[in-house]
């Protein structure tokens, strides 16, 4: 998403880098060119007009025109007005701890991806170590239950489904549900339809009535570009809603309606979804969006997720070799899993600054790991656990399994080995291990002991981020927000 944003305004940026004083028409010809940025990725014209308006008044200002670096401050402009567009600060769940249940309303256009976007946030709120219950009054489109009974079963999550057709009814019986079965949450999924309607209009607030929700989100399919503006505020003026969830954002290369919504309704986006998986939905951080859309990565976030995946897979016969330094292949798989579960090569890659420009050059492979991963799976048991056994005809048998040339197969293999000597010098630099022969796997003496007396291979680093362990990660997260 904003792909098409995003590399205009680079060659904006780019072209004010090269000049090194600005005149006040060059900061007119650049604040042109970024309007027509913005409304071709289809911003809501009086937002464009009101942005553009705001930037150019701040980039005309002495401090900005006879600074030493010009082009950076009006990046910079550019960017704080950005951010203050999407909402300057994260919004989020209004939940009051203690109260059983603390009741969430979907509501949004049929196939703006409601049902799905309850299951995803049921999935996020699950992880949080809360007991959420999914209400099912969506009582007109065909199989609407059961897709939301699926999508539970495979989440783990309660779904209350209610008899008749009284979607008011289920929804006052489904919050009954949710006291007699202890869950916390509470989340309704509402009917829609396929534009706005009197008769779905007076069905949400009547159940908004009935409920009494802590929080009403509108569901938003980001692909329906600046259109969403005039959704939205009639949402508004009918249902009061408190907060969006942006869907499909992985759907669409402009991301005007995402860029109108806040300045055209005064809502916020609290929530964002790329892809299908339950995991894809995000909390939404305008600074970090707002970064990403001027090509400067998100990597706070890629922190968070590095830190998330490294507290889940730390397991304790993968430390234990890593302490003897005898990473196999098994564990190299794991860690390209790690990074898959991360968002996979894409959605690291596109997180460091410029990354989006590399991947849309076609500069990244986002499908190393799956022939990786496909490579290793082609190994026997014993070939994964010791791969120095492979030898030129095992090459050849594992290339035709995979389906791949044995160039592939070496190249893995090579990849391996300089990972394997990686994580030896990151390991010893850390002082966890005396590589004296005889005593591999080591604590030196008088080595640092943690506070249970451990050695500091307590200090697990995560794999592909440069030797740093989970304290140094969120050391990092703490200094960059």
């Amino acid at each position: 998403m904003f792909d098409s944003l995003q590399d205009q305004l680079q060659e904006v940026f780019d072209d004010l880098k090269g000049k090194g004083r600005l005149t006040e028409d060059d900061i007119r010809v650049a604040m042109r060119r970024v309007r027509m940025a913005l409304l071709e990725a289809d911003v809501s014209f009086k937002v464009v007009k009101s942005f553009v308006a705001k930037a150019s008044a701040r980039c005309m200002e002495a401090d900005v025109l006879d600074s030493l670096t010009p082009a950076q401050n009006v990046i910079k402009v550019v960017l704080d007005e950005l951010t203050s567009l999407l909402g300057e600060t994260d919004a989020r769940l209004n939940l009051q701890q203690g109260k059983h249940p603390n009741i969430i309303m979907l509501v949004g256009l049929q196939g703006s991806g409601k049902t799905t976007a309850a299951a995803k946030l049921a999935y996020l709120l699950k992880g949080e170590g809360h007991n959420p219950l999914l209400v099912a009054c969506d009582v007109y489109r065909p199989a609407a239950a059961d897709q939301l009974q699926t999508l539970g079963g495979e989440i783990g999550v309660r779904v209350y489904r209610g008899e008749g057709k009284d979607p008011v009814k289920i929804a006052k019986d489904g919050m009954q549900y949710a006291i007699d079965n202890l869950c916390d949450v509470a989340i309704v999924d509402t009917a829609g339809r396929l534009h706005v309607d009197e008769e779905m209009m007076a069905e949400a607030e009547s159940i908004k009535a009935a409920v009494d929700p802590d929080e009403v989100l509108m569901v938003v399919d980001a692909m329906t570009g600046q259109d969403v503006v005039n959704v939205v505020e009639t949402f508004s003026a009918r249902v009061d809603f408190d907060g969006v969830i942006m869907s499909k954002m992985d759907g669409d290369a402009r991301g005007g309606g995402a860029l109108s919504i806040r300045e055209a309704t005064g809502k916020p986006i609290k929530f964002i979804s790329s892809g299908e998986k339950p995991s894809s939905l995000e909390v939404f951080h305008p600074d970090r969006m707002a970064r990403r859309i001027l090509g400067m990565g998100d990597v706070v976030s890629l922190i968070e997720s590095a830190v998330k995946v490294q507290q889940q897979e730390e397991e304790a016969e993968a430390t234990e070799r890593l302490r003897r330094m005898d990473l196999n292949l098994n564990d190299f798989l794991d860690m390209n899993r790690q990074i898959r579960k991360m968002g996979g090569v894409g959605k690291l890659i596109s997180a460091l600054p410029g990354g989006d420009k590399m991947m849309s050059q076609g500069q990244v492979d986002a499908h190393a790991l799956d022939r990786m991963e496909v490579i290793i799976n082609s190994m026997t048991k014993q070939e994964r656990e010791k791969p120095d056994l492979i030898n030129g005809s095992r090459r050849a048998r594992i290339a035709a399994g995979a389906g791949v040339t044995v160039t592939a197969v070496n190249q893995l293999l090579k990849q391996y080995s300089e990972t394997r000597k990686q994580v030896k010098k990151m390991m010893a630099a850390y002082g966890d291990f005396d590589e004296r022969p005889g005593r591999k796997g080591r604590p030196k003496k008088g080595g640092k002991k943690g506070k249970k007396g451990g050695s500091r291979g307590r200090r697990m680093a995560m794999p592909g981020m440069g030797g740093m362990s989970l304290a140094d990660l969120k050391k990092i997260q703490e200094m960059m927000e």
